[in-house]
């Protein structure tokens, strides 16, 4: 669910009520030639009638992957060749001067409304799912973060598994809006949540907590297990080129972190706000390094002892206020 795309799947929506509006307009045809008499497309006699209307040419030739793989979309196939099959039986009974059965009449109404309520069920799965994301870097939005991370604290008060979660903040983002645009200053974060999609799990979650801030959750991860993977996620985010300058060269970015258990003794506020902690540490370090919260030494005002990790690879320091 990390690799969705919401420009893709907003214009696929857009295909799909293209092909929605295809399909009824087959029908209203398809009564017509049943009341008013021919003429009638010849291919509604074919027995891939289904693959060769408008429709059907959407569905196996045109439809995006994002619903694919959808397991809905798979009912929609059986239903929309069953419809076709009726409404071809109910062609040539008409061509033969034959009255149109009602049982045959009432089985293409049924068909076709079943058709529209599995299309609908596809419609609003894809945009509840643009709901639920950022429309710009695919992201989830921050409105689904309390709940979620709500049910990762509940598991672990159980003693299921823990979850470590982490903020990233992408090191000056400012700059690169001041110095090349907005316009590329968005392209570096979508990239950025790309960049993300490659290190972590399917279950794994990214959330755009505002402006170039993002928290991640790593359920089933404590916090040694949870700075490997960010080490990895660090290093190469910023091996790698999100962008390009108007020149054409490539665009390196670096990104902080800050990372934090999700502390079953805790609220989940207080467990995001020791994670925020970490970062404002991590970006007062240097940047581009990661810091991970220790409750076990207290300095100062609540300043707890933190281990960092920086880009040079520095061994394990204190941090203290």
């Amino acid at each position: 669910m990390l690799k969705i795309d919401p420009v893709k799947l907003r214009k696929a929506l857009e295909e799909l009520e293209h092909a929605a509006h295809d399909r009824a307009e087959w029908h209203d045809d398809l009564l017509r030639a049943l009341v008013c008499g021919p003429p009638c497309d010849a291919n509604d006699f074919a027995e891939n009638a289904h693959q060769l209307c408008r429709f059907g040419r959407w569905y196996y030739e045109q439809a995006s992957d994002e619903f694919r793989e959808k397991p809905v979309f798979a009912a929609i196939e059986a239903e929309h060749r069953d419809l076709h099959r009726v409404g071809a039986r109910m062609l040539r009974t008409a061509a033969a001067g034959e009255p149109i059965l009602r049982a045959d009449y009432e089985e293409l109404v049924a068909r076709d409304a079943r058709l529209r309520v599995v299309l609908g069920s596809l419609r609003h799965e894809i945009q509840a799912a643009l709901r639920n994301r950022d429309a710009l870097t695919g992201a989830y939005v921050r409105a689904e973060m309390l709940p979620d991370l709500s049910e990762w604290r509940a598991m672990a008060q159980r003693g299921v598994q823990p979850c470590c979660i982490v903020f990233m903040d992408v090191d000056h983002l400012k700059q690169i809006n001041d110095t090349y645009g907005h316009p590329l200053g968005d392209e570096v974060l979508a990239g950025a949540v790309r960049h993300l999609a490659k290190y972590l799990r399917p279950y794994d979650k990214v959330f755009r907590y505002g402006g170039d801030e993002f928290l991640i959750s790593l359920p089933g991860t404590d916090l040694a297990t949870g700075q490997a993977v960010i080490s990895r996620v660090r290093e190469g985010l910023a091996s790698s080129s999100l962008a390009a300058s108007p020149d054409g060269s490539a665009l390196k970015v670096t990104a902080s972190f800050g990372l934090a258990l999700l502390d079953p003794e805790v609220s989940v506020e207080e467990s995001i706000e020791r994670a925020d902690q970490a970062l404002m540490l991590a970006k007062t370090a240097g940047r581009n390094c990661a810091i991970r919260w220790n409750s076990s030494v207290v300095t100062g005002t609540r300043l707890p002892l933190l281990q960092i990790e920086d880009a040079k690879e520095q061994p394990a320091r204190e941090a203290r206020g």
